[in-house]
């Protein structure tokens, strides 16, 4: 009788497996491995080496509090010769003296999360079972069974791998770019994205089911697209709030990645932390899904339509000075962002696999609960609204149409003759480059083309007719050149009578600040011509002149004014309106790299920043983070004002951990300049061997 087999040690190789999983960013404690990819581990038997046909071996994965081998979350599985196609398997790699080295791989299906492992040696009836380690399971992007493969090695890199991005704003005539740290394998980000995924509502009313489903992107995403917001009661991680009172919390301008956001939910055990707005809610959420090996794009929607009565239509109101008359609680986003996860769609017909819109911003109730998506992109574009899911949110966020109706002093109301355009400009981060890709064909056709009649028809939607009117006068509204923050400068409005009769018109024009939500603050500009007489063919140009003095106070921390021109022909009564929201620019933050970027060896920044305004600057602080570059958050305080036109500058001494092409990513506050970004690409050398 053989004696028993003996495990003595065992290496789960957590290294090695990291870079061949692509996980390695994740650092070497643990084991992080992806579906349906082998995984070597190496177990060392004392007194005795392992004999196939004497000794047998298996082992034992298990998930959640409730592993069932009918969930899917437990799983017994004998080491054999051949991989097994459809479960888990073990297979014997190489044997040297007392060491074997074991191959495990999981089906392309199995449930991601958190894993034990168990290793059970059995020689005749003698047994015994031994817990060798944990290791976390993530979807595979690079597996072509994998619901989550995406072909292109580029756009994995990019939307698996990639922990620092850019997200689009400003306004659909000066689109802005911020950078972003999503920071999806910096340390204990793994763990707070499972953690997240423990404290849904779904996970503590039935454990089971939800450990079972978590196996599917589509779940996966509904449950992330929930727990980024906190309207739920439901232990979310942001709180949002657009009115401008940030105290007793951070401003969402001032964020520059997921990673502080998430560190703070979790250690202040899962309270909400304060604030986000929709681009704070994507990053976090594209942060979560990256990491859990969902290839993840964060997207900006300019003139972004928010249709609460579901009738596609947005009603606007406007007095005669351009003021809103009433509050409708239908608006327009200056722009609004969300998230794209690319996944196959096995639960709808063929057609709608690929990139899935999921909108963690709390707008709208999805089944009870305060989500939106994965909603196909490709079922938007087709306007097949009944499809799962919230389909006809994202269909209007891009499609519907604006009425602008002029509230006249008798109190009746005229519409304007022209809609305002919404979807626009739909924009994302190029793959592998730091500029825009425009991705507006993905969500509609082009405009006036009879597939977006077929469509429209399809969706019910039959009010572009209201673009055809055309009176002959046509109303823009034009900037000189850049309007820099603290500076004054000139709009116009552009008036062009196309047909061979003079008209007489009224041109009000009105401006004022605003928030990139569609509310507005003060009027800071204004004009009121009654007489403005336009012979045949004639263009006319008319100056409003909007200074600093009248803005500054009321600029909101999203830099916008919105400039309302409305233009009344005397003859007829009709009336246009044109809107153009106006984006205040920033002062620049340079940002200059001294010695030689190699990884392990100490670097300089000097960041700077001139006061472009003509106060002091207050309580000036900057804080600087870049995954691989700096550790953690660096926050530097300036004990002096910054007078006007002076120099806010600072020197950051930091050590880069990690080779390749990072992002050094810089976020200036004060008491006057709020949310200034910057970054600086720096490529670091390995460390020489």
């Amino acid at each position: 009788m053989a004696e028993d087999l003996v495990l003595e040690t065992w290496d789960l190789q957590c290294e090695r497996n990291g870079r061949e999983h692509r996980t390695a960013e994740m650092g070497c404690q643990q084991l992080v491995v992806r579906r349906g990819q082998p995984f070597t581990i190496t177990l060392h038997f004392s007194g005795r080496s392992y004999e196939e046909g004497v000794d047998k071996l298996a082992f034992n994965v298990e998930t959640g509090p409730c592993p069932i081998e009918t969930s899917g979350t437990r799983s017994h599985f004998a080491v054999t010769d051949f991989p097994e196609e459809s479960g888990w398997s073990a297979v014997i790699q190489e044997q040297d003296e007392g060491s074997l080295s074991v191959s495990l791989c999981s089906p392309p299906n199995a449930r991601v999360g958190r894993y034990s492992l168990t290793l059970e040696t059995s020689t005749g009836y003698q047994g015994t079972s031994c817990h060798i380690g944990d290791f976390v399971l993530l979807f595979n992007a690079w597996h072509p069974e994998d619901t989550v493969f995406l072909r292109d090695e580029d756009e994995r890199r990019e939307y698996v791998l990639s922990q620092q991005g850019l997200i689009y704003q400003g306004s659909r005539d000066y689109i802005t770019s911020t950078p972003w740290n999503f920071g999806q394998f910096e340390d204990g980000i793994l763990s707070i994205c499972l953690n997240l995924l423990d404290a849904n509502p779904k996970f503590l009313r039935d454990q089971n089911q939800d450990c079972s489903r978590r196996n599917d992107p589509v779940y996966i995403g509904r449950v992330v697209s929930a727990m980024v917001n906190c309207n739920d009661e439901d232990r979310g991680v942001l709180a949002g709030r657009w009115d401008n009172n940030y105290e007793d919390g951070t401003s969402p301008m001032a964020w520059i990645g997921s990673v502080d956001i998430l560190k703070r939910w979790k250690k202040f055990g899962c309270q909400p932390v304060k604030y986000g707005q929709c681009w704070v809610f994507a990053a976090v959420a594209c942060t979560v899904m990256r990491c859990l090996g969902i290839p993840s794009r964060v997207v900006t929607n300019y003139n972004s339509a928010h249709d609460t009565n579901g009738n596609l239509i947005i009603d606007r109101y406007l007095n005669e000075t351009g003021m809103e008359d009433r509050r409708s609680r239908d608006m327009i986003w200056n722009f609004h962002c969300w998230v794209e996860s690319w996944m196959a769609r096995p639960d709808l017909a063929p057609g709608y696999d690929g990139w899935q819109a999921l909108d963690p911003t709390p707008q709208e109730k999805s089944e009870g609960v305060f989500c939106c998506g994965p909603a196909p992109v490709k079922a938007v574009r087709e306007g097949d609204l009944q499809l799962k899911y919230d389909i006809p949110f994202v269909f209007a966020e891009v499609n519907a149409d604006v009425v602008y109706w002029v509230v006249q002093g008798d109190g009746t109301h005229k519409k304007s003759t022209h809609s305002s355009v919404v979807g626009k400009n739909i924009s994302t981060k190029s793959v592998g480059r730091d500029s825009r890709e425009d991705i507006t064909h993905t969500y509609k056709y082009p405009e006036g083309s009879e597939k977006e009649r077929e469509v429209f028809a399809k969706a019910e939607h039959e009010t572009r007719s209201l673009r055809e009117e055309d009176e002959g006068l046509h109303l823009k509204i034009k900037l000189s050149e850049g309007a820099n923050n603290g500076c004054d400068f000139d709009v116009f409005a552009v008036i062009n009578n196309s047909t061979d009769t003079e008209r007489v018109c009224r041109l009000m024009l009105c401006a004022r600040t605003a928030s990139y939500n569609g509310t507005v603050g003060p009027q800071c500009g204004m004009k009121d011509l009654l007489n403005v007489t336009l012979e045949p063919w004639a263009e006319k140009r008319v100056p409003l002149r909007i200074l600093y003095e009248n803005y500054g106070e009321n600029l909101t921390q999203d830099n916008l004014i919105k400039v309302v021109a409305l233009l009344t022909e005397y003859q007829t009564g009709d009336v246009i309106v044109a809107i153009r929201d106006v984006y205040i620019q920033n002062p620049e933050i340079k940002i200059r790299i001294l010695g030689e970027p190699m990884q392990n060896r100490k670097l300089v920044a000097e960041i700077s920043l001139v006061n472009p305004l003509a106060a002091p600057l207050n309580n000036c602080v900057f804080v600087v983070e870049g995954t691989g570059l700096t550790d953690g958050q660096q926050v530097k305080e300036l004990e002096e004002p910054v007078e006007p036109q002076a120099v806010a500058k600072f020197r950051l001494d930091f050590v880069p951990s990690q080779a390749g092409l990072r992002k050094l990513m810089v976020d200036f506050e004060s008491d006057k300049l709020t949310g200034v970004k910057g970054y600086r690409n720096v490529i670091i050398a390995p460390q020489p061997n």
